[in-house]
């Protein structure tokens, strides 16, 4: 005879929604948190280059466009008032020598002008100087 537990059993499960919930949440935050990363918003012909390299070094970013107006990490700056943005730069622990100064320039950018930024950049103190372009 077999005799009667007097123990309940009960019956549990997890609901799933809320975990799920916040996965969900998780991928759209590092999606749309990832999108910004994207190269600012000013529209260059880059040249191209059979020899460029990838580099994804953060630092400054200036920028030439082909009617002369030139940007600054995205703020708008004419040649006079490069210098001064670039010496006012808080390098942060890093030496200005060995901070990244990245130079993007249209393709029909001039030589001459390309040449002034770069003696602008070095007489700022930098001298690790990336010249952006595109594979062909």
């Amino acid at each position: 005879m077999r005799l009667k537990s007097r123990r309940a059993t009960t019956k549990s499960n997890v609901d799933m929604t809320p975990m799920l919930d916040v996965v969900f949440q998780l991928i759209i935050f590092f999606l749309v948190s990832t999108t910004f990363a994207i190269l600012p918003g000013i529209k260059l012909n880059l040249p191209q280059s059979h020899t460029s390299e990838g580099t994804s070094t953060p630092g400054i970013t200036i920028t030439a466009e082909s009617n002369g107006v030139l940007h600054f990490n995205d703020k708008e700056v004419s040649m006079e008032t490069l210098g001064r943005e670039l010496v006012m730069f808080d390098t942060g622990d890093t030496k200005k020598a060995e901070f990244p100064v990245s130079l993007e320039a249209d393709s029909d950018v001039t030589n001459g002008t390309v040449v002034k930024i770069f003696d602008v950049i070095r007489e700022s103190g930098y001298s690790m100087i990336n010249l952006r372009t595109t594979t062909e």
